[in-house]
């Protein structure tokens, strides 16, 4: 059963007439005619009486009946293709880490849907090792983190270094310097990630570096929970810089010196899948130019 043959046959049957059914579908009549002959033959009954007036018969009220729903399922559906093809529409799914996931992410995916309202996003949260392994196995189409460990055959675009700062209790002694040095932090309990975190990696390499070997330290498996920690007086904690701007009561910020923790911040994909369908691209290049601008603000 052919899907024009049926909406010829929804013409027909909203004209009264083939010569009407004809002109709107923009065919000549002997065209509509054997549409219908053949549909006839297909199903094996009658559906039209043919007369000085178009009538059907009780086949042909049920085929209409039936087919009005199918019809305009069908067309749903080849409007969403053709939105798919063009870019206007999909299903994307994206991995991110914190603190971008609640910082950064929800104020410009808003811009982004109210742009595209038929392009779909899921959303992974998780870490960069976690989100690395989701893509190479394809159940992500890309990854907003920090870049894999070497070695990866994964492809990342850098997009920003992530700037962190040094959380401390109101009281703490610490707060008598305007900037803190790695070395300040012997003596004081300090809040740290898991194990397997880059931010937390990376400042163990860069304490190592300046020949600090041993810290007092209280795991906290949450990125984004450290300041709260902070503000009951547990330890000091390095956070980045957005998660602590619009301020927290009960701590206070001060700079680091260098770069005792830079973090490149990037948008992560298999190789072979770059450049991506329509959609995917658009959502690709938007979260690249807002991600990048947000931070040179």
């Amino acid at each position: 059963m052919d899907f024009k043959t049926l909406k010829t046959f929804q013409m027909i049957v909203k004209h009264g007439s083939f010569n009407r059914a004809a002109q709107e579908m923009n065919y000549v009549q002997s065209t509509v005619t054997m549409q219908i002959q053949k549909l006839e033959s297909e199903l094996g009954v009658q559906l039209i009486e043919r007369g000085k007036e178009v009538g059907l018969t009780e086949a042909g009220r049920l085929l209409y009946d039936q087919s009005l729903q199918i019809v305009k399922n069908m067309e749903q559906l080849q409007a969403s293709l053709l939105d798919m093809k063009s870019g206007e529409a999909g299903h994307i799914r994206v991995g991110v880490t914190e603190p971008t996931a609640s910082y950064r992410l929800p104020g410009i995916l808003k811009k982004f849907m109210s742009m595209y309202p038929n392009i779909h996003i899921s959303l992974e949260i998780s870490s960069t090792t976690h989100l690395s392994e989701l893509v190479l196995k394809g159940e992500i189409d890309f990854s907003l983190c920090t870049a894999p460990g070497a070695g990866s055959d994964l492809y990342f675009e850098p997009l920003f270094a992530e700037e962190f700062v040094a959380v401390l209790p109101e009281d703490h002694p610490l707060l008598q310097k305007t900037v803190i040095e790695p070395e300040d932090f012997q003596g004081y309990r300090l809040l740290v990630t898991s194990a397997t975190c880059p931010y937390r990696k990376k400042l163990e390499m860069t304490m190592q570096e300046k020949g600090i070997v041993s810290l007092d330290t209280m795991e906290i498996g949450s990125m984004t929970a450290l300041k709260f920690y902070v503000e009951e007086g547990l330890g000091i904690a390095l956070v980045p810089k957005i998660t602590v701007e619009s301020g927290n009561h009960g701590t206070r910020v001060r700079r680091i010196t260098g770069s005792l923790i830079e973090m490149t911040f990037g948008i992560l994909c298999k190789e072979w899948a770059y450049p991506f369908q329509l959609a995917r691209q658009k959502l690709y290049q938007y979260l690249k130019q807002e991600l990048t601008s947000h931070t040179e603000e």
